[in-house]
């Protein structure tokens, strides 16, 4: 029964994947074309924002807001994700993954730029200790759509996924991979994650923030380097496994050909999962930020894709290619390559490729990579929660509610490491998926308004001028935090002393 109910769910939560990272990749072209490749032209402005923007003492700088927004992006997806898509793509699913996060992230970049919009000051004890500024999906669904009850249900459907069922996920894998490496029982990585959770959780945001801004540059780079020195060992295949990657790519492989729509498959839909493109989890990191206009934020949410897709994802697949560690399934239960035979798709694979540099290190490395990716990724989902919660309580004090959050996540992280993975990853998939669907189709509909928002943007920056935004002159209502703001410098101490009332919402949490 168990594993009916497992394959059931799988194939639930296929027919909800498989036409959305198409339909991300449709509205990443859309944007594109509409914003004439804001993604390419705009690079030294996505470089400069990030070395320009102090945060001070208003909200988190974009940097701290990228680093944020990464730590929910480049978890244990950065790493068995792209194993998985090579598996059942071939190698020539990485190119897709390439092209949809240099043509998708214009998704992420209409996200943060509405999140940016439509943010509001918080409510909230613990973030307005951190001045921090609240929005996200559910916020622009309610201001920019007008639309309170569906973002309603995008944040109970947030609190629960990101409070109750997702973390399970990122645990499972670290313990998986712990027991490979150093055969611990599940129940020694559960206690060790859960009582670090417990530590960042119950010190605020103001801890949180910091533990990930010093955690995810560091991992980022350390693990990058590790994947240039199994590339660099392995340089003579380096021709070689380039053109395979590119013939299996466009279908002209001998062996891999067949399955080029299979590398086109799943290369979108892992770079989208990777990534969280689309998928509206970033979007509460880009509010936070403070910064003089919603666009800056759209670049540098399109940064962190850059970083998370074409730098981490790429070293994970090269790393695999090169090194030849990796299998081909012809999609029928056999294999049309066959390097590895018996290693399971995922960690492991990257776990061989390690092994090429190091024999009897890989294991070690990606145990501890998955620990520390994985646990930047709990700290992120958390925020994410939590800010589901803000949204809901609208201004109330929700203390108790507070607690069930702390409480649940550690519990969910505790037993996530016990449970089976299979229903747990289904489960997962169907839920952020639900939450995907709704908020790709809310940005469908909001596609006038970043375009004009960006057109704002252009404008200024083609006068020469530093961007400012002014919703009332632009038309756009429900933009409160930017109509109260005056100019930036009065802005901290204006926003001190400004009260707005608070509207209810329809429904309680």
């Amino acid at each position: 029964m168990g594993t009916d109910f497992g394959a059931f769910l799988s194939h639930v939560s296929d027919a909800i994947w498989a036409p959305m990272a198409y339909v991300v990749l449709g509205l990443g072209v859309l944007y594109s074309v509409a914003t004439k490749g804001v993604q390419f032209r705009r690079i030294p402005d996505m470089l400069r924002q990030l070395k320009d923007s102090e945060g001070g003492e208003g909200g988190l700088s974009s940097f701290q807001a990228l680093v944020l927004a990464l730590a929910s992006r480049v978890g244990v997806g950065s790493i068995a994700g792209v194993a998985t898509a090579v598996g059942a793509g071939g190698p020539g699913a990485l190119v897709w993954m390439a092209v949809t996060g240099l043509v998708g992230c214009t998704v992420g970049y209409a996200e943060a730029t509405l999140s940016q919009t439509f943010k509001r000051q918080v409510l909230d004890e613990d973030r307005r200790s951190a001045n921090e500024d609240i929005g996200g999906m559910p916020y622009y669904i309610k201001y920019g759509l007008k639309l309170p009850k569906v973002g309603a249900l995008v944040a109970v459907l947030g609190v629960i996924g990101y409070g109750f069922v997702f973390p399970g996920l990122q645990v499972n894998t670290i313990a998986a991979s712990a027991k490979l490496a150093f055969g611990l029982d599940s129940w020694i990585p559960a206690v060790l994650v859960t009582v670090l959770i417990a530590l960042v959780i119950f010190g605020g945001t103001t801890r949180l923030v910091k533990v990930t801004q010093t955690l995810v540059p560091v991992l980022a780079i350390g693990y990058l380097l590790l994947a240039l020195a199994v590339i660099g060992i392995n340089i003579g295949s380096v021709p070689a496994a380039v053109a395979l990657i590119f013939q299996s790519a466009v279908g002209i492989h001998p062996i891999l050909g067949g399955i080029a729509g299979a590398a086109v498959a799943w290369g979108v839909r892992r770079a989208v999962f990777a990534s969280s493109n689309g998928l509206g989890e970033a979007t509460f990191a880009a509010a936070a930020a403070r910064t003089s206009h919603p666009g800056k934020q759209g670049l540098v949410q399109t940064f962190s894709i850059y970083i998370d897709v074409l730098l981490i994802c790429m070293a994970t697949g090269l790393m695999m290619v090169v090194s030849g560690k990796y299998n081909v399934s012809d999609g029928s239960g056999g294999y049309l390559v066959n390097n590895i035979p018996g290693v399971p798709v995922g960690a492991n694979w990257v776990q061989e490729a390690i092994d090429t540099l190091v024999p009897g290190w890989g294991a070690g490395f990606v145990a501890v990579a998955v620990l520390l990716f994985g646990f930047t990724c709990l700290l992120a989902y958390f925020y994410v929660a939590n800010s589901n919660l803000l949204y809901l309580l609208d201004g109330r004090q929700g203390h108790g509610w507070k607690l069930v959050l702390k409480i649940g996540t550690m519990a969910i992280v505790f037993f996530g490491s016990v449970v089976n993975a299979q229903l747990m990853w289904a489960a997962g998939d169907i839920g952020l998926g639900l939450i995907a669907w709704v908020n790709l189709i809310c940005l469908v509909f909001l596609f006038p308004l970043v375009r004009k928002i960006y057109r704002d943007y252009e404008r200024q920056r083609k006068l020469g001028l530093d961007p400012t935004f002014d919703p009332k002159a632009l038309g756009i209502e429900g933009a409160d935090f930017w109509e109260k703001s005056v100019p930036v410098e009065h802005h901290h101490h204006h926003l001190l002393h400004s009260s707005h009332p608070t509207e209810r919402t329809p429904g309680k949490p």
